[in-house]
């Protein structure tokens, strides 16, 4: 599923001096909850531990929102000013584009699908997310795309555990309501 998944969804037209790549994560947590957290294009720091505040431009949450967002210290970059390219509630697809700010990703555009699977006999969920940008001067195709993908790997760590935590929330509520 995930080969037909990406070339459904995750196809970018690359060009010479750019490199692109494409993530897979599997998470022991449900489709509605995963997706509750990534369509939050307005807070995106409730599971990317490198940003530390987000600010969205007025006005519903719809493709062309922009958002400003402050990354933590220790990466280098402070700002990022993205929009969103892509949004599909039902079809669970979000694809953001980053526009302006202090970093080093140029042209960078993202993709962000999320696929229910069974694992282990229980409702998980898969998560694609691919991306492309441009090469910076002084770098090469290799080490931007082990970067970018240390960023998203890291991201993609973060969401599996913040979705499991609140899926063993939601069973601690569950049995403290039934007096377990």
């Amino acid at each position: 599923m995930e080969a037909q998944y990406i070339r459904r969804h995750h196809q970018h037209d690359l060009k010479e001096n750019q490199c692109s790549s494409s993530l897979v994560k599997h998470i022991n947590a449900p489709v509605d909850i995963v997706w509750s957290l990534v369509r939050r294009f307005d807070q995106p720091q409730k599971y990317k531990p490198f940003i530390s505040r987000c600010i969205v431009q007025e006005g519903d949450l719809k493709i062309g929102s922009l958002r400003h967002v402050n990354v933590k210290s220790g990466l280098p970059a402070t700002t990022s000013t993205e929009r969103l390219e892509l949004f599909d509630d039902e079809e669970h697809i979000l694809g953001v584009r980053i526009i302006g700010g202090d970093h080093r990703l140029k042209n960078y555009s993202s993709i962000l699908t999320v696929h229910p699977e069974e694992i282990d006999g229980k409702a998980g969920t898969m998560v694609i997310e691919s991306f492309i940008v441009d090469v910076p001067d002084g770098n090469t195709k290799d080490e931007t795309c082990y970067f970018v993908r240390a960023l998203i790997n890291c991201n993609l760590k973060s969401l599996s555990d913040v979705s499991e935590r609140m899926v063993m929330a939601v069973r601690d509520q569950a049995g403290v309501v039934n007096g377990n």
